[in-house]
């Protein structure tokens, strides 16, 4: 007889983003930290989108927050890492995430280096790439922090240049500074302390990092999947293999050793946690539990950890949208929600005014409902933006029409 699986639905799982991920506003955290957790780790190649993403989940959105959580007391710390993208966790959290992914691609990055410098620059190789790097973290020791001009100000070498692609159409030169500053930054040496400017700006000094005590990168890839499975599931192997980018035979391991158990979507099989297969589960007991979130609306920035949390997107992304609200690399834009389903999208003109549009067709009646609270949810954005103008760093084409003349809401 065929085992029968547990049923979780495409309306539970969008459920479960209002509390999960605490999109609804009665789910709101206290903490940038919570919202962290809550998100396993908040996309950081766009400076802003850390801001805007906790923002969005924050009782009381403050700019001021994230900066305490990333500068001050440095509960947060970003990690090249999961996609070989950035992510900020938390300080308790980097440890595992370091293991299980940062330091390989901290390896692979400073062997792509080794490579380059050798055949783009005059004089280097193994030896020499390892005496600039002790020369680098003594020059920070000694500074305290420092941006990469100002290291290099110190160590004479980070001004050196490397030809990148000699002969192509976009050949170009790099300094060995921006590149050798990254590979430090992902093996967990350094960190970007306070932007030199506003918080949307990418101009940064660095500082060392204390050293996170070693954990076996098997016991540190579970840790990963059991995090996100929690926060995330239900979701396939292929989600999981997407979010990481580690290999499918590593990916398998981890869902193992977490004791994955398999429920049936409305697509296929998925995957949760044990003892979390039943629709609610969350709101029972749990850090989850609390009431229902009732009817909701986010306004989630480029990029959020939600949008970009799954492979599999068609239970809250129609397939349609997706070719108005992601570039062509597939980086989303910013999105506007309703009810756990991504309906349209959202940007910021030059003189501030927040913009949005409809893009999924709703009925009449649950239109205006929608409209009514994605505009609480736009004047709740504008007020803590005040004067703050925010562009994301990848445009899509939603965005830069919404941008141009004529670009309100419909």
């Amino acid at each position: 007889m065929t085992r029968q699986l547990p049923p979780l639905s495409d309306e539970e799982r969008r459920a479960r983003l209002a509390r999960r991920q605490l999109l609804a506003p009665t789910r709101r955290a206290a903490t940038v930290e919570q919202v962290t957790d809550a998100v396993v780790g908040l996309h950081a190649t766009d400076a802003a989108t850390v801001y805007l993403s906790a923002c969005a989940r924050l009782a009381e959105p403050s700019a001021a927050a994230v900066d305490r959580a990333l500068y001050e007391e440095v509960t947060l710390v970003k990690l090249l890492s999961m996609r070989r993208t950035i992510f900020a966790v938390t300080e308790e959290f980097a440890r595992y995430v370091s293991s299980s992914t940062a330091r390989a691609i901290a390896a692979k990055e400073r062997a792509t280096l080794v490579k380059r410098l050798r055949e783009g620059a005059q004089g280097w190789d193994e030896a020499r790439l390892a005496e600039t790097e002790q020369a680098v973290l003594a020059a920070l020791a000694a500074r305290g922090e420092a941006t990469t001009a100002e290291v290099a100000a110190d160590v004479p070498a980070l001004r050196e240049t490397i030809l990148m692609a000699p002969g192509k159409p976009y050949e170009a030169r790099q300094s060995v500074g921006s590149r050798l500053l990254r590979v430090l930054a992902s093996d967990g040496h350094v960190r970007r302390c306070r932007p030199r400017g506003s918080w949307v700006s990418s101009s940064y000094p660095w500082a060392l990092v204390p050293q996170w005590p070693d954990v076996p990168v098997r016991e540190a890839k579970a840790e990963v999947v059991r995090r996100w499975l929690a926060r995330f599931g239900p979701a396939t192997v292929e989600d999981v293999k997407w979010w990481t980018g580690w290999t499918l035979g590593d990916t398998r391991t981890a869902l193992a050793d977490v004791g994955a158990v398999q429920v049936q979507l409305a697509g296929g099989l998925g995957l949760v946690l044990p003892g979390d297969e039943e629709p609610d589960a969350a709101a029972a007991t749990g850090p989850d539990a609390g009431p229902d979130a009732g009817p909701w609306a986010a306004l989630l920035p480029a990029l959020d950890p939600t949008v970009m949390g799954w492979r599999g997107r068609d239970w809250y992304l129609e397939p349609e949208l997706v070719p108005a609200l992601f570039d062509r690399s597939g980086n989303a834009g910013p999105t506007v929600w309703w009810n756990g389903r991504v309906v349209g999208g959202w940007a910021q003109r030059a003189d501030g005014e927040l913009v949005w549009r409809l893009l999924a067709p709703l009925g009449r009646a649950e239109a205006k409902e929608a409209e009514q609270a994605i505009t609480t949810e736009a004047e709740r954005l504008a007020d803590w933006l005040g004067e703050v103008r925010v562009t994301p760093r990848f445009r899509t084409p939603l965005e830069g029409e919404l941008t141009g003349p004529g670009g309100a809401r419909s």
